[in-house]
């Protein structure tokens, strides 16, 4: 196995935890529906969907899910309660940092929408410092779609065992190694910290 040359960071669950619940509720408190019919409409249709690819606008996003809900307030309230409900991982924030120190160059590779990134600009100085964003609502494809996949390899010139990719879900993991990325089916801090310590900041790393 190669030394990695850059690491994709998915973002949700790996660099900022989210706590939907919360979102769910403080939506609820402005709308007809309870917090399980709101997780039950977004279940059902495709409405996150579309917005998370792009194919509609973060004010046609609310306009349907206000409609769905019979939210009360205004656009503005919907998008604080819907979008500041990030905590900064520390402990994988410190370890991208190791890496920047170290060279290696970065992406964020994540599944996402709008108004999600908006809010974490905002308030999270560590997502200024990547290389670069594969974004699905910028590309309109979603992992584990191949596309998004192919971006990232056009965009950084890298294939194969060339890329670490870290992600919280299996079948995220799984359309990168199939690719022949390195990956890490991110369970854990510690063991996400250890996995990547051995392959890039081991000094006796391949």
């Amino acid at each position: 196995m190669i030394r990695p040359t850059i690491v994709l960071f998915d973002l949700g669950k790996v660099l900022v935890d989210f706590d939907w619940q919360d979102a769910l509720q403080r939506i609820a408190a402005d709308a007809r529906a309870t917090p399980d019919e709101i997780a039950r409409f977004i279940a059902s249709t495709d409405v996150m969907r579309r917005y998370e690819h792009g194919h509609i606008t973060s004010d046609r996003f609310f306009e349907e899910v206000q409609q769905g809900i019979g939210y009360r307030s205004d656009s503005e309230t919907f998008r604080l309660a819907f979008s500041d409900i990030f905590s900064e991982i520390t402990d994988m924030v410190a370890l991208h940092s190791r890496l920047r120190a170290a060279g290696i160059r970065s992406w964020i590779f994540s599944n996402t929408n709008d108004w999600a990134v908006t809010q974490i600009r905002a308030r999270f100085p560590f997502f200024a410092h990547f290389d670069g964003y594969f974004l699905s609502y910028e590309l309109g494809a979603m992992k584990p779609h191949p596309a998004i996949y192919e971006a990232a390899e056009s965009v950084t010139g890298c294939r194969g065992d060339e890329i670490l990719y870290i992600d919280d879900l299996p079948e995220n993991v799984a359309a990168g190694a199939q690719r022949g990325w390195q990956v890490i089916h991110h369970v854990s801090t510690d063991a996400t910290i250890a996995a990547v310590e051995a392959r890039l900041l081991d000094p006796f790393a391949a």
